[in-house]
């Protein structure tokens, strides 16, 4: 197959296949495609579908995204992990408004520039939103191209990425780029499966070297695999009598960085020092269930307590901690397995109440 027979079969399957009803293609915009490649970023289209009608429907424009208070964004980015994504967000929105006017810029080189806008992203916000011709690499289509020229490698390595980037501008069309785009996306999610291809349904299966060779499942090449290191932590959760919890901001670097969590320490004898700066006496100490949260690079083992205390009135008055009330709990971006502690500790509280 040409690229013109590949572009032809890609646009046909689209129109007869492809998605048209995702949430996204509803009053296409820049801003609405652009939230969406990076909130898709690692995250299956089934878990973004509502948290991308739940951030539009309170950060409705770029405009909007600007001016909202972090804790705003970060709260409805909760759970989607990743929160470099969310902050880069704001950032881009913040130089969109003051220097485009609230106009995305059309030149992927400007939308590169951008924070958080990578190649892919900015092609896929050209191209769907703005009909320019821009090639895209997200994973699905590495994916797809991988199979189609059987390229050896793992994508990640600059070499294979390079290779692959060419054969994507190759084969993208001048027409129809936006629908092109889709159905490239659209084929590595619904065909072109990590396991299990629909190769009899692929359009462009006649062109396709690794399903002309049978060895659809080699390519593309996975990452070489390394051992996840360990971590551990104590988290204790400081329950007042209120039943509200204790939480601090971590610095807006690094993990977690502009979330509220719970203290972190090696051990309990920790405990006395951060009891002693915020005047809190301290009770009852129950050992909750451990649970373990896998990041890209590392494992962290945490070890949680529930800790009950009693505090000084007005004790935590430092702008980076909190009392975290569990039963109308403010608006901020929460750290996944802190948000699961919390529901945990609410569960205890309560079961402490009723008993």
């Amino acid at each position: 197959m040409n690229a013109e027979q590949f572009s032809s079969a890609v646009l046909a399957w689209y129109d007869a296949h492809g998605r048209k009803d995702l949430p996204w293609q509803q009053g296409i915009s820049p801003y609405r495609v652009w939230v969406s490649e990076i909130m898709l970023q690692q995250t299956q289209v089934s878990t973004v579908l509502g948290y991308f009608d739940r951030f539009m429907a309170a950060l409705p424009s770029v405009q909007a995204l600007a001016a909202a208070p972090e804790d705003e964004v970060l709260h409805l980015w909760t759970g989607l992990g990743y929160y470099t994504r969310a902050r880069n967000l704001q950032k881009a929105a913040e130089i969109v408004v003051r220097e485009y006017g609230g106009e995305f810029p059309r030149s992927i080189e400007q939308l590169t520039a951008l924070p958080g806008i990578g190649r892919s992203t900015a092609g896929a916000i050209a191209s769907l939103s703005m009909g320019v011709r821009a090639p895209i690499l997200d994973g699905n289509v590495k994916r797809v191209l991988a199979r189609y020229g059987a390229q050896p490698g793992y994508p990640g390595e600059l070499k294979v990425a390079a290779k692959l980037w060419a054969l994507a501008d190759q084969l993208t069309p001048h027409a129809r780029v936006n629908h092109y785009t889709q159905a490239m996306m659209d084929l590595g999610a619904t065909l072109c499966t990590r396991s299990k291809p629909s190769c009899l349904l692929c359009p462009v299966r006649a062109g396709c070297r690794a399903h002309l060779l049978g060895r659809e499942s080699a390519f593309p090449e996975p990452k070489p695999r390394k051992a996840l290191p360990q971590k551990r932590t104590l988290m204790p959760l400081l329950a007042n009598r209120d039943g509200a919890i204790l939480l601090y901001r971590r610095p807006s670097s690094g993990l977690w960085g502009g979330l509220w969590s719970l203290p972190e320490l090696d051990d309990l004898s920790a405990l006395d020092p951060l009891a002693s700066h915020h005047a809190l006496s301290l009770g009852e100490r129950r050992a909750l269930p451990a649970l373990t949260h896998t990041f890209s690079h590392f494992q962290l083992d945490i070890e949680p307590w529930l800790i009950h205390v009693d505090s000084a009135a007005h004790a935590v008055a430092e702008a980076d901690w909190l009392w975290y009330n569990l039963a109308t709990p403010p608006r901020l971006g929460l750290a996944a397995p802190v948000k699961k502690l919390l529901k945990r500790a609410a569960a205890e509280l309560n079961a402490g109440e009723s008993s």
